[in-house]
């Protein structure tokens, strides 16, 4: 499959999903031609320069009316909230877990005032960055998902946890334990126990691999947010290309 064929497939499934969405009348671009270039973004894994350089050069001719590059990561940013309807429905069991992804070299925290990462620690090195945690189901499709600064506590989102309190029972690690209470569908897993929570491993690992989502870079909350909203419905679109669920994107690499 061409990259053109892609694009024109990804394009068709995100058209489908958004068939009530109308076109305001000053866009440039339908709703469906702008999910799909916030999901191209997603999966390209490069900065938002190299990505409009990519669109612009390669594939203008699939996007005739492309806004100017600000003007489409804002739009990207204004209705991020259109990845929702990719999310997918809730089973008995769910898994979560959080995901550092770095912004900052630690040697450059505090050299602007616009810094929007935090220090904390992943993999036992401290990193200035974020947190994303993803709620899986038993198909490790996502849920729901929230994110912060990388220095909150795991315990910080409950209130994620707590929106499907009956509805999921959500496998955690130690680290969403709180002394002042879990949730009630918070199943506390030690080191060794359940392990079906091993499938949200294979999840960061292929955003990691494919998407680059390990480390990225952005000056604004904002657009932060807008990249893990793509990245997570790009991620339930491919999975599920085939019909049934498959655990590999790496086919799909841009």
């Amino acid at each position: 499959m061409t990259t053109v064929d892609f694009i024109t497939a990804l394009f068709c499934r995100v058209d489908d999903a958004m068939k009530d969405v109308s076109k305001h009348p000053q866009a440039n671009l339908y709703p469906s031609e702008l999910t799909t270039l916030g999901l191209l973004y997603a999966l390209k894994g490069v900065g938002q320069r190299a990505f409009y350089r990519w669109v612009l050069r390669d594939y203008k001719p699939l996007f005739p009316r492309l806004p100017d590059r600000t003007r489409l990561f804002r739009a990207l940013s204004v209705h991020q909230d259109w990845t929702r309807r990719f999310l997918a429905k809730e089973t008995m069991l769910g898994i979560c877990d959080s995901y550092a992804v770095e912004l900052l070299h630690p040697r450059r925290e505090g050299r602007s005032n616009k810094q929007i990462g935090k220090k904390g620690k992943s993999n036992h090195r401290w990193i200035i960055g974020a947190k994303i945690v993803p709620v899986l189901n038993s198909k490790a499709l996502v849920v729901d998902w929230d994110c912060d600064t990388a220095n909150v506590y795991d315990a910080t989102f409950h209130p994620l946890l707590k929106k499907y309190e009956e509805k999921m029972i959500v496998l955690c690690d130690s680290g969403f334990h709180s002394k002042d209470g879990d949730p009630s569908n918070c199943k506390i897993c030690k080191r060794g126990q359940w392990n079906e929570r091993m499938l949200i491993e294979t999840f960061f690992s292929m955003l990691k691999n494919v998407c680059h989502f390990k480390q990225i870079r952005h000056r604004l909350w904002s657009h932060l947010k807008t990249h893990f909203a793509y990245i997570v419905a790009l991620y339930n679109i491919l999975v599920q290309w085939h019909g049934d669920v498959r655990l590999s994107i790496a086919p799909f690499s841009l």
